[in-house]
């Protein structure tokens, strides 16, 4: 379940950036939804998503081969959709996603250049956990432009969600390598490791965020979780316990950390040795040679002639068998 939960996090924190495309719209010429536009913009920052997709619908209507429209109501639609979601309203957040799908769709025959246009219907693709076709976008948009890191990072997530560690593990190094302090990669890659079992890496990345933040809980939840896993149990009984003394409500630690301690307390047990099973003494091994005596010796040749006797009385008069032989 640990590794659940930080996939779903991460995604809808990362994805909330695309939000910028609709406050930082350009307002369109004037008499072409321009107003509807500002107002459409002005109507998300107040997270009025729906209102502002009829705003941005509106204009749409007066432009309709402008694909800012449909990049804005499109982003506008999926912001809807997670707030939908958040709030328990599956069947309202797939309408909006669907509909923002429809809107990116047209965003990119409009704009059949435009690296943004795939990479904002990938971003849909991901939520919806569409991740064959995800990957498909951000390769497309890195067609267009190589250097998008934000593109890159979005395919790590599209690999993550395909258990594709290893290519995960180099999209988030190449985000990294170019931003040193985008710590949600830090995160990423961290489970991407720990999904391969290199935990050592995964530990890593953990501590950097830690010392990054040392307030930060969930990076120290997810160690310890890792040094378990390593079987590093005295480390990870150290990072639980300092999970609940911000937290000491926290079921789901505690339980992890009693496991860790269950676990520490079998491997520190000694086990009960194998009482070795003991040589005879010299003077045990005379008896036993002394109970060999010549009496029994000849009682055992005697018993064997006798056996040797009646074999051949029982066999006597019996046909050879025929040899198969083929000469």
């Amino acid at each position: 379940m640990l590794n659940k939960q930080p996939f779903t996090l991460a995604i809808v924190s990362v994805l909330c950036c695309a939000a910028v495309q609709v406050d930082g719209a350009k307002p369109a010429k004037k008499d072409s939804g321009g107003n509807h536009i500002q107002r459409g913009i002005q109507l998300a920052q107040e997270k009025h998503y729906d209102a502002a997709a009829d705003e941005f619908g509106k204009a749409i209507q007066q432009n309709p081969k402008d694909p800012r429209g449909y990049a804005n109501r499109g982003t506008a639609y999926r912001q809807g959709a997670r707030t939908a979601m958040a709030a328990g309203d599956s069947e309202g957040a797939s309408t909006r996603y669907q509909a923002a799908l429809a809107d990116f769709a047209k965003y990119i025959e409009l704009a059949p250049k435009d690296a943004s246009a795939y990479e904002e219907h990938g971003q849909t693709l991901s939520e919806l956990k569409q991740y064959d076709a995800a990957l498909a976008d951000f390769n497309k948009a890195l067609e267009l432009k190589p250097d998008d890191l934000n593109a890159v990072k979005f395919r790590g997530f599209a690999e993550i969600g395909l258990n594709q560690w290893d290519k995960a593990v180099a999209d988030f190094s190449a985000v990294i390598q170019k931003k040193p302090d985008d710590l949600q990669s830090y995160d990423r890659r961290a489970l991407a490791y720990r999904s391969m079992k290199n935990y050592d890496a995964a530990i890593a990345d953990y501590t950097f965020l830690i010392t990054t933040n040392p307030n930060d809980m969930e990076a120290t939840t997810k160690r310890g979780y890792t040094y378990s896993l390593a079987q590093q149990y005295e480390n990870a009984i150290a990072d639980y316990q300092a999970v609940i003394k911000v937290n000491p409500q926290d079921n789901d630690t505690f339980q992890r950390m009693q496991y860790a301690q269950s676990m520490l307390a079998a491997k520190n047990a000694s086990p009960s040795p194998t009482p070795p099973i003991p040589s005879p003494t010299p003077e045990e091994e005379k008896r036993l040679m002394d109970k060999i005596s010549p009496l029994y010796i000849g009682i055992g040749v005697v018993a064997l002639l006798i056996i040797a006797v009646i074999v051949r009385l029982v066999t006597r008069g019996k046909a050879e068998e025929t040899s198969h032989r083929i000469r």
